[in-house]
């Protein structure tokens, strides 16, 4: 009895897991304050390309971005991977972001041991993945420094490092490169593209034009909580078909 449990744990442990993309919301809402920040918002997010979503103060991305990851609930609507719903299944295979970077009073090294130690990887995994990101965010040098005595730009490569650490399949980025320098911000792309050219879907809100095209396969545009327009980048950047997402390029305010 005990050896065909065993086995059933091995055969379910191989089998590959099931997608998770697309990823679709229908019909999402979210209020705040007798506010509709949400409204009725419809999207869908296919594997492959890297998408940006842009769009005037207060139109929701940041929002968005919470939602679709799962640290908000909507009022109304849904949101769904693969045609079904978030469980901690799902949830574990997606990292996010944010615009500050959330760190431990650890150490750079000490940050990423202890997310990879949360995950329950084993010792030997975590000593790997660690080294691993450290380098590739040219943080190793770093690695015994007090995360919160970082520059600016080296604790957002620091919060990057750290969630890719986890080998995300899908990664949600609230603006990782606003306030930064041209070096960070550089950096900072290059750690994106890197995920990308690696298979991780990227999701990334910005306000910089020259990132999105830069770094954009895909750029969605909100306004007022919802999708005016969804886009190749290329067409967006050059052509717009919404007059709203016309004047947000051209500068003018968007009523």
């Amino acid at each position: 009895m005990l050896e065909r449990a065993l086995a059933f744990e091995v055969a379910a442990a191989a089998r590959p897991a099931l997608p998770i993309l697309p990823l679709e919301a229908k019909k999402l809402v979210f209020e705040a304050a007798g506010r509709r920040l949400i409204d009725g918002l419809d999207l869908l997010l296919r594997p492959g390309l890297l998408t940006v979503v842009m769009g005037p103060n207060g139109a929701g991305k940041s929002l968005l971005l919470r939602l679709l990851h799962g640290l908000l609930r909507p009022h109304a609507g849904s949101v769904l991977w693969a045609g079904r719903p978030a469980d901690r299944a799902i949830g574990r295979r997606q990292a996010m972001v944010f615009q500050r970077p959330v760190l431990l009073r650890r150490s750079a090294l000490g940050n990423l041991r202890h997310a990879l130690a949360a995950r329950g990887l084993a010792y030997s995994e975590r000593t790997v993945r660690t080294r691993k990101m450290l380098e590739i965010a040219g943080l190793a040098p770093l690695a015994r420094m007090p995360a919160r005595r970082l520059s600016g730009g080296e604790q957002q490569r620091l919060a990057l490092a750290r969630a890719l650490a986890l080998e995300p399949e899908v990664l949600f980025l609230d603006e990782p490169a606003a306030n930064l320098d041209p070096a960070s911000t550089l950096a900072i792309e290059g750690l994106i593209q890197r995920a990308h050219d690696d298979g991780v879907k990227i999701v990334l809100v910005t306000h910089d034009f020259g990132q999105a095209r830069r770094l954009a396969d895909e750029i969605i545009f909100l306004h007022k909580g919802r999708v005016e327009e969804q886009a190749a980048a290329a067409r967006f950047l050059t052509d717009p078909a919404s007059a709203k997402a016309e004047a947000f390029l051209a500068g003018r305010i968007v009523l």
